[in-house]
């Protein structure tokens, strides 16, 4: 498709611009693998860098802060620039920041490659979801939104797992080294099929602090800050977990987690629009009781794998749920800006669960991981549980 066809005043075809739809997805896929690869190859990278299992953790930290430090000023920073050069050189920031950390043997410079990182996915994660939507005709954004996330599941079904098989074979440089030649790849598929479009104009839309103040929107937050935390303290510390349980097969988990997650973004699909309410308080339900089984008897490698199993079903729907209910509560007009909140907030998640389970893991073992992980989810469930018709509706508006 060209740019021009997408010129202010034409009709949008009636047909989803595949190869640009899939261009973004890709994107979205290596924005999360590059944010969690380090969470499979902490015992990899740790003699290779010098530094223990938790600061290799901090890894995934440090991209984490980037992105929830950088999201907001850098969305308002550039919003007014043309789209597509600000999305080639977020690609072109994700090839140059992987490459350093396949070539360091330095700890420092590979945490400041992994904070520039940070801040290329808070700005791709702010304009992702509004670049899809722009793309086509408004009876068809919410298929081309779906299209565009699920490059996220991919991530985590089948990349982190690949990443961690890759790094298994040919060493974890080689790892980052890849993610480094598919954002390359990408500049050049996004400059051919992804059409341009303008900045914004000055002053259009609410300011961020008023989005975040309308009614619903603090509670979906709230969740969305609990339920990130809760998983983060287990996800980036999967590895030394399963060798405390006996099971060090960290590639298995992690296979077994994504694929997992793939059906749990089918149920959700199946479901959300009926019944969002209950179907959030079943997932986090779900992810509370696997951190309690986990803590309990993750010894026995059935329990193990199943807990994972289930707690991949759980997470994997548990976002799009969080994100339908803040489009729902912040109203169509507003989702652009609520949802570069959500993903500040999605990654202050993660910066704090990544270090709250390193902490954890140095000072009281990794047997302390699923305890810690406990109270955060749950946290979650009771705030579903608590929350106003507005921010978790049993049935979901259609505005």
């Amino acid at each position: 498709m060209s740019t021009t066809s997408m010129a202010k005043g034409t009709t949008l075809p009636t047909s989803l611009p595949w190869s640009g739809l899939l261009a973004l997805s890709t994107a979205a896929f290596t924005a999360v693998l590059t944010e969690l690869l380090p969470a499979g190859l902490l015992p990899r990278m740790a003699p290779a860098l010098a530094v223990s299992e938790a600061q290799v953790g901090f890894l995934v930290t440090a991209y984490a802060v980037a992105s929830f430090a950088g999201a907001i000023p850098l969305t308002v920073l550039l919003r007014g620039l043309p789209r597509r050069p600000v999305l080639i050189g977020t690609l072109a920031g994700f090839a140059g920041s992987n490459a350093v950390v396949a070539l360091s043997s330095s700890y420092g410079l590979t945490f400041a490659a992994r904070v520039v990182a940070g801040l290329m996915g808070g700005t791709l994660w702010a304009m992702l979801v509004g670049y899809a939507a722009r793309m086509v005709p408004a009876v068809r954004r919410g298929r081309a939104i779906a299209i565009v996330l699920a490059g996220i599941t991919l991530a985590l079904s089948l990349g982190v797992p690949a990443g961690t098989a890759l790094a298994e074979a040919l060493g974890w440089r080689t790892a980052f080294g890849a993610l480094a030649g598919l954002a390359v790849f990408l500049v050049g598929w996004v400059w051919w099929r992804v059409p341009g479009f303008p900045g914004e104009p000055p002053g259009a839309g609410l300011p961020p602090q008023r989005v975040a103040a309308l009614p619903g929107v603090p509670a979906v937050l709230s969740v969305t800050l609990l339920l990130l935390l809760g998983h983060q303290v287990m996800y980036t510390y999967v590895a030394p977990f399963a060798t405390h349980a006996g099971f060090g097969r960290t590639g298995l988990v992690l296979l077994v987690f994504g694929a997992a997650t793939v059906a749990g973004i089918w149920v959700t699909g199946v479901l959300v629009d009926r019944r969002l309410r209950a179907t959030l308080l079943g997932a986090l339900a779900l992810c509370t009781a696997v951190m309690l089984a986990l803590g309990l008897r993750a010894g026995t490698p059935a329990v193990l794998l199943a807990s994972v199993a289930l707690w991949g079903v759980a997470f994997g729907g548990a976002p799009t749920l969080i994100q339908t209910a803040l489009v729902d509560a912040s109203g169509p007009a507003h989702a652009d800006v609520a949802t570069s909140l959500q993903a500040t907030v999605y990654n202050a998640g993660i910066a704090a669960g990544s270090l709250t389970g390193g902490l954890a893991l140095e000072r009281l073992g990794a047997g302390a991981l699923p305890w810690t992980a406990l109270p955060l989810v749950a946290g979650a469930f009771v705030t579903v549980g608590l929350g106003r018709a507005h921010a978790f509706p049993a049935v979901r508006r259609r505005t």
